[in-house]
């Protein structure tokens, strides 16, 4: 439990950094719009006249300033999408609509909420804003990180969703967004009573991390370096950025939440006189560790590598010193020490704490985006002048902190004989190293466990001319989409044995016809292709091929239990699994069911007419499914009423939810009544069906009705193909009536 709750953690750090990573260029836009839109500014540079009020450049800035702020503006639908992309384990894309979806879904339910209680005069001051125009309550990225986390546990238990035959238009990555909207209308009105006191418990430990003072900002400092190795520190220190934890503050009449929003907010107003350090005490201490402390230690390491190695570690070190300077990013340096020697990182966790108190306590007052490089500290600090940053305080302390940690540095490194870079053995290569080498000694990181192979995937992948040939896979309600680098490797034959009804193939364009599974089959060949290698795979494919019998589920397939037996008995031991599992195009292939067919020779099922109409050869309906008898042989009735009728004694198995097509098992014939071409697109409009999946019907019974006229003036044809989808089960199938017919007239003979 302990190590899963420590794996979930690590995803949500990570989760987060995908929002985050957006600030940097945030920021940019506003520090630059900003500080050069701002008179104050302008009048002690002396640009006025070229950057004044009305000129070409003064306009360009107010653009970025805005364009800025509207990141920082909507950060909690930033941070509703970016966590539930982050936290999604596969199909990412649909994750972060539903996210989109559920944000704008819970807040209205609080909207809807804090009007009927008398709006938002009712609540105490600062409780309620304005999100995405809606009134609501004053959750901050906590709202988004709320929506963000739970579309995400919605989105990896039923991406892979199975439903009803007739729902199955829903199953799969479709029913996300809907199941998404359900449970966030109903959390929008739970968070609109338990936000309430949480805001209160929120701003009531914000006010315990204001009285602390510089003994609380030292221990934030201290606590979000020690949580570096593990990547939980975004956890750390998300809420005080972002919530009330890290301040409260009015600026230009307007309640600001969360440090991070408090400095820029402030940034924006031409009235601040000096940047609030009670903000700014949560980050303007990086700036002394990461662009003079950490250098002090890369130096420090240099001086104490063995003569010989110098030369080889000089460029290891000065790249990641600069990269620690210029962009805050210290991974190169303080994992490399955190590797070798623990102790040093421990100092340099204290070092850190002192770091942020020290900020504080001489007012340092100079915000950030991302991490405390100078590129921060150019825009944040130096354009907005040292009046309102006290920026250049951070000079003589980073000084003291370069020689510091370069004399703690290179004592420690030479009494403990360190092995940092440049002082390994002689056959050891001199590296930096990364949080990964990290987690494989601490073993963090552990060989997932092998599971099955996903075998159907192994035989689309292999059909589509293996892994390194597929360029990408998306599919519609019935069909697999695929694009191939190379058409000439696509193979036919093997596809239709995964179970599809049919192939179509042209050029590097491949559609693979599965019927409304096909979402799953989709998401599934996602985790193989992700998963396994193309060795692997060919592998894989090789054993599904040659194991015989081997049976994939064919849900427009399903075979009477009497008949099924009845063969059973006479195949030998190997071929009655196959029978019990008799579903997939594979095994209607195989060995067994050559004599399965056999035996079923001679033995004559009649289909009557469904409609009344005219008879007509599946060749002349002019579609590239059915005429092609991609889904099974048939015929095809262009009907004068609209009204059908059981063609036999039957099973109703499928009711299609768009009523256009309706699934049938007349003894061992299975049948598709398919009520016009491309009639999917009306969803039900002019469908008036009476029957239910399992309904028992005798010849003749009414299934349902249809509006001949208004399908045909949506422009849509009304030609009804009826198709055995078992065609490969009978040795012969034949029309016995063509031209016009009425219905319950014998129209088809299936032996």
């Amino acid at each position: 439990m302990k190590d899963k709750a420590f794996g979930v953690l690590q995803r949500v750090g990570r989760s987060f950094m995908l929002p985050i990573a957006v600030l940097p260029v945030a920021g940019l836009l506003l520090g630059l719009g900003s500080s050069f839109t701002n008179e104050t500014t302008l009048a002690t540079y002396n640009l006025l006249g070229i950057m004044g009020p009305g000129t070409a450049i003064y306009n360009i800035l107010t653009i970025m300033s805005k364009c800025g702020s509207v990141i920082f503006d909507n950060l909690p639908l930033i941070f509703a999408v970016g966590v539930a992309i982050g936290m999604a384990k596969k199909e990412k894309e649909v994750a972060a609509l539903s996210a989109m979806i559920a944000f704008f879904v819970m807040h209205s339910a609080i909207s809807g909420m804090v009007s009927i209680y008398g709006g938002p005069e009712a609540f105490i001051s600062g409780a309620t804003g304005t999100v995405l125009g809606m009134t609501s309550l004053q959750m901050g990225a906590f709202g988004g990180i709320i929506v963000g986390l739970g579309v995400a546990a919605l989105h990896n238990r039923f991406y892979k969703i199975e439903l009803p035959a007739a729902f199955a238009f829903f199953q799969g990555t479709r029913f996300i967004p809907i199941i998404s909207t359900v449970v966030f209308t109903f959390v929008g009105i739970l968070m609109f009573y338990i936000w309430q006191p949480i805001q209160i418990g929120i701003n009531g430990l914000g006010g315990v991390v204001q009285s602390t003072g510089i003994i609380g900002t030292f221990i934030f400092g201290l606590i979000k370096r020690l949580l570096i190795p593990f990547g939980l520190h975004h956890v750390f220190y998300l809420p005080f950025w972002q919530t009330a934890i890290g301040g409260t503050m009015e600026i230009a009449g307007k309640t600001i939440i969360g440090a991070q929003n408090i400095f820029f907010a402030q940034l924006a107003d031409p009235s601040t006189v000096h940047f609030s350090t009670l903000a700014t005490r949560f980050f303007s201490g990086e700036f002394i560790i990461y662009i003079f402390g950490f250098p002090g230690a890369a130096l420090a390491m240099y001086r104490c590598a063995r003569q010989e190695k110098k030369k080889e570690v000089y460029g290891l070190l000065l790249s990641a010193a600069l990269t620690s300077i210029m962009t805050g990013i210290t991974e190169p340096i303080e994992f490399s020490f955190l590797f070798v020697a623990p102790v040093l990182f421990g100092i340099s966790a204290v070092m850190a704490g002192l770091a942020y108190a020290i900020a504080q306590a001489l007012n340092i007052a100079v915000g950030l985006t991302f991490s405390g490089g100078f590129i921060d500290l150019f825009l944040f600090g130096i354009l907005q002048g040292n009046r309102k940053t006290s920026w250049l305080l951070i000079i003589p302390v980073g000084i003291v902190y370069f020689l510091v940690y370069y004399y703690i540095f290179s004592f420690f490194i030479k009494k403990m004989n360190l092995k940092t870079p440049g002082r390994e053995a002689d056959n050891e290569e001199s590296k930096l190293y990364t949080r990964a080498d990290y987690e494989k000694k601490k073993n963090v990181s552990k060989d997932e466990k092998g599971s099955d192979v996903d075998e159907l995937s192994a035989a689309i992948t292999e059909g589509l001319g293996g892994k390194a040939n597929i360029s990408d896979v998306d599919c519609c309600a019935t069909r697999l989409r695929v694009t191939v680098f190379d058409g000439n490797k696509v193979e036919d034959n093997i596809l239709k044995s995964t179970g599809a009804s049919g192939v179509i193939h042209k050029g590097t364009g491949v559609q693979v016809i599965y019927g409304p599974r096909v979402t799953v089959i989709k998401s599934n060949l996602d985790d193989y292709l992700a998963t396994t290698s193309d060795v692997a795979e060919k592998k894989d494919f090789a054993k599904a091929a040659n194991t015989e019998n081997k049976n994939y589920e064919n849900n427009v397939s399903k075979v009477n239990s009497a008949d099924k037996q009845n063969s059973a008995d006479k195949q030998s031991s190997e071929d009655k699994q196959d029978t019990v599992d008799k579903q997939s195009t594979v095994d209607k292939q195989s060995s067994a069911n050559k004599q399965s067919n056999a035996d079923k020779q001679g033995k004559e099922t009649i289909i009557f007419a469904p409609l009344s109409g005219k008879v007509i050869e599946l060749t002349d309906v002019n579609d590239g499914v059915f005429s092609e008898g991609m889904l099974g042989k048939g015929f095809a009735i262009e009907p004068s009423e609209g009204k059908v009728v059981a063609p036999c004694d039957c099973k109703v198995e499928t009711v299609f939810d768009t009523k256009h097509a309706i699934g049938l098992s007349c003894g061992n014939v299975e049948l598709l009544i398919h009520i016009g071409i491309d009639t999917v697109e009306l969803n039900g409009k002019g469908y008036d069906i009476k029957i239910h999946d399992g309904d028992v019907l005798k010849k003749g019974d009414v299934i349902g009705y249809f509006d001949i006229n208004l399908i045909t003036e949506a422009g849509y044809r009304v030609v009804t193909p009826v198709i055995v989808t078992n065609t490969d089960d009978f040795e012969s199938i034949e029309i016995l009536k063509k031209d016009s017919i009425k219905a319950e007239e014998r129209v088809m003979s299936v032996k």
